[in-house]
């Protein structure tokens, strides 16, 4: 009997959708506060060496898969370029990392949508909805998706329009950003929390064994999705610090409903709109991504070899991702992870760490972009997830440390 697998059924458009779901999520209304707080008007400084980071990450992951287009993005790479310990570490640090996003990004869209008192329900059920859209086939999230993107895109315009017709907030030069505390390092604290934003183009990768021709098609979903998220971020940044000024946007707890208030007073509600909106593509593109993940972790054994079944109609991994929204739905009922921003960039920036260092060690027929990009890329990375707050850091190498015990002590019982 054929055990039935993945199918080849996306096309560049879909695997640009489902990057964009991804990155263009509810960072794009939150994120500007804590960033501001940490680098003031230097947050767009960090928000440029977020990209060229991210963008190092991007040629590494496209290089990558053109090499392998098979399900799980790092965590396959590095087992097959560096060797199964590397590719344990990203995959460990990507699934951890990224299933507390997905509790976090159930409980954003819930606080903008539900009424006070019933959020956790309202977020399980946006879970449960999401899973079972993932479970009808990638074809279905594809769609879904597609509509989730372009409602966000024109609430974005909203919001954008409104914030540049707001009157000028006074604006702190970048050269006084170093006072106050906004120092290098704090510049590079907010490169590494909007590196937050940027992760999303490693979904188009996580999806190899889904796509056609994937040997053309995600190298270039990976670089449209990149650029596109790049220009809509620049924009954003710029009409939050044009219409607040740095410290009101510290100060809020809603940084574009706030700049777009300020030119025009009926747009937060469409901005609001478009964060809940923006939350629920993030949460059904990270419910794929990391399910591919947990799929491929489980067919090599690292993670339990149950989850590694494929449904025989849908051609989706059917249990992986039963079991992903059992776990999220435990999360959202005992704890509120909207904070656990740093600690899903740690998981990602080590994850992004392997990603470079796998593709610097690819020969020259798999090379497609040189290797100074690697090596900066790895550089970025490590700089970027030490600079994080340091609880981000600690839980982050704990969790990682519990994930390499984990699998040491069932290779020694398992020989």
């Amino acid at each position: 009997m054929t055990t039935p697998g993945l199918a080849r059924r996306l096309g560049l458009g879909d695997a640009v959708a489902l990057g964009l779901g991804s990155m263009i999520g509810a960072g794009v209304f939150a994120v500007w506060a804590p960033a501001a707080a940490a680098a003031g008007s230097a947050l767009l400084v960090g928000l440029a060496i977020a990209a060229v980071v991210a963008f190092c990450n991007a040629t590494a992951s496209a290089q990558l898969a053109a090499a392998h287009p098979v399900a799980g993005g790092t965590y396959a790479y590095g087992r097959a370029e560096l060797g199964p310990w590397w590719g344990f570490v990203a995959g460990w640090g990507f699934v951890v990392g990224k299933t507390a996003s997905c509790a976090a990004m159930a409980m954003t869209f819930a606080a903008y949508a539900a009424p006070a008192g019933a959020e956790r329900p309202v977020a399980i059920a946006a879970v449960v909805a999401l899973t079972a859209t993932n479970l009808l086939g990638v074809t279905r999230t594809a769609q879904l998706t597609r509509v989730i993107v372009v409602i966000v895109l024109l609430c974005l315009a909203v919001a954008v329009a409104a914030g540049l017709a707001a009157p000028h907030a006074a604006a702190e030069p970048l050269a006084d950003a170093a006072s106050g505390g906004r120092d290098l390092y704090g510049i590079l604290q907010s490169a590494g929390l909007l590196f937050f934003a940027f992760a999303g183009y490693a979904r188009v990768a996580t999806l190899g064994e889904e796509v056609r021709d994937p040997r053309r098609t995600i190298p270039r979903a990976i670089v449209l999705t990149f650029a596109i998220a790049v220009l809509v971020y620049a924009i954003v940044a710029v009409t939050v610090l044009s219409a607040l000024g740095p410290a009101a946007a510290a100060a809020s707890t809603e940084p574009l409903a706030a700049a777009a208030s300020a030119g025009w007073s009926w747009a937060p509600p469409v901005v609001r709109v478009g964060a809940a909106v923006a939350s629920l593509g993030a949460l059904l593109a990270l419910i794929a991504g990391v399910g591919r993940t947990t799929f491929a972790m489980a067919r090599e054994g690292d993670l339990p070899t149950a989850l590694a079944a494929v449904h025989p109609r849908r051609h989706v991994p059917h249990r992986a991702e039963l079991a992903l929204g059992i776990v999220v739905i435990a999360l959202i009922a005992v704890a509120d992870l909207r904070g656990a921003i740093g600690f899903s960039s740690f998981g990602v920036l080590l994850y992004y760490l392997v990603a470079n260092v796998a593709a610097w060690k690819q020969g020259p027929g798999a090379r497609r972009y040189p290797r100074p990009l690697q090596v900066l890329g790895a550089a970025g990375c490590l700089v970027l997830a030490l600079t994080l707050p340091w609880q981000s850091v600690a839980v982050g190498i704990l969790v990682v440390a519990a994930g390499i015990a984990h699998r040491a002590l069932r290779l020694r019982t398992a020989a």
